[in-house]
């Protein structure tokens, strides 16, 4: 669901006041809330639950008393087909099984696609195609998996343009993922019983080519028609994050609040290029704010910077990129490092961290930025708020709590 991040997943306690940067950080701190885990029916609370981290993070050690929505990662497609995600994927769907038989509101959708899944564009490309896809990943996942699924996601990645390169993409992908996410709301209307949810994990504007470093603008409305793609869905997963990656050209945030001064990014992409930006962007291309749930990320991004610059490694060159891992693991492992300094940018409302004798900048959320995120979404009527990804919070499930307290 984390377009790049999932392929890279396999692969801070208390934060001290360290400084100021002028103009652009203030000393950090953080103060998460105390957990409030009533969540209002009609508004979301997602997280996704990625099978791969199962030996570390058991699908049934989810919050489920916190979590409304959980977002099962992920379903490929093989041959015109839904394909069963692996051999430890029947564990996984027996345990959220049990998770909604104890918590009987809990739902929980199969997400088809993610970073780097190619077949989409020939699944999609004919009517008899989108039927026989359709109707083969609702067998497997609503009769052989029986009364564990309640929706389905797609996670295309991405149609038209925008994706690794090596995926087959087609100029009319755009209308065909229309197509294709009414064809799962007709098969889905037809299986009959209660609703049956239908979401899509949507990308904020970004540089991103899937061909490397340096990537060019990317337009989610070139890829897809978002008001008519949202007329089909319950919601639209919005992915506001990854905007800091190996396809730009400096250090800087994944997931910056607002447009920050000093960015060097041009204008037009700076605009939409973060948080507040991005829903912008989808409300005026027609999505309503009551069809967005907003994303946060529970991990970080990394670069080697070239230089420290003015403020402490953020917006510099660099010649690596690199993974810090998880909010766990930068909250146990970088926080705990005296190397590492934190700051904290006021428009981006995140905190960064940098190592000067290593010149390694790292962004990442921590429980304030996510509350904030969180307060925001509230505040401006969208639907709620989901994570990539439930496993990377820390112990006391910090991230998540600070995420569900709006709600």
């Amino acid at each position: 669901m984390s377009s790049l991040r999932a392929l890279t997943a396999l692969g801070l306690a208390a934060l001290a006041v360290v400084g100021t940067v002028a103009g652009s950080a203030s000393a950090a701190t953080d103060n998460p809330a105390a957990p409030d885990r009533h969540t209002a029916p009609n508004h979301v609370v997602g997280a996704y639950f990625a099978g791969w981290e199962r030996d570390s993070f058991p699908a049934s050690q989810i919050p489920a008393n916190t979590v409304t929505n959980v977002f099962y990662a992920f379903s490929t497609i093989s041959n015109g087909v839904c394909a069963t995600p692996d051999g430890g994927a029947a564990g996984d769907f027996a345990a959220l099984k049990q998770l909604k038989a104890s918590h009987p509101n809990l739902k929980v959708s199969i997400s088809i696609g993610g970073w780097g899944a190619g077949g989409f564009s020939d699944a999609a490309l004919t009517d008899a195609s989108r039927k026989k896809f359709v109707g083969a990943c609702l067998n497997t996942f609503f009769k052989t998996y029986k009364d564990t699924f309640d929706g389905v996601d797609i996670d295309w990645e991405f149609p038209v343009s925008g994706g690794p390169a090596e995926i087959t993409a087609r100029p009319q992908d755009k209308q065909n993922a229309t197509l294709l996410a009414k064809e799962f709301r007709r098969q889905l209307d037809a299986l009959g019983g209660s609703h049956k949810l239908l979401t899509a994990a949507l990308p904020a504007g970004r540089l991103q080519t899937g061909t490397g470093k340096y990537g060019d603008p990317y337009d989610p409305a070139a890829s897809f028609d978002l008001g008519g793609i949202a007329k089909v869905l319950d919601w639209v997963n919005l992915m506001t994050y990854d905007m800091g990656t190996g396809f730009s050209p400096v250090s800087t945030f994944n997931a910056p609040m607002a447009q920050v001064p000093a960015d060097p990014l041009p204008q037009p992409m700076k605009r939409w290029n973060n948080v507040t930006g991005a829903v912008q962007y989808y409300e005026m291309h027609g999505v309503p704010a009551d069809r967005i749930v907003l994303g946060v990320p529970y991990y970080g991004r990394g670069f080697h910077v070239t230089q420290e610059g003015p403020n402490h490694g953020l917006f510099q060159p660099w010649d690596t990129s690199f993974d810090p891992g998880s909010w766990g693991d930068i909250k146990t492992k970088l926080l705990t490092d005296p190397a590492w300094k934190q700051y904290w940018d006021s428009n981006a409302q995140s905190p960064w961290l940098y190592n000067a004798a290593e010149r390694k900048f790292v962004s990442f959320e921590n429980p304030r930025s996510i509350g904030i995120r969180s307060d925001y979404a509230r505040n401006a009527n969208l639907r709620g708020a989901f994570t990539w990804e439930i496993a990377e919070d820390d112990a006391q499930h910090s991230m998540l709590d600070a995420m569900a307290k709006p709600w």
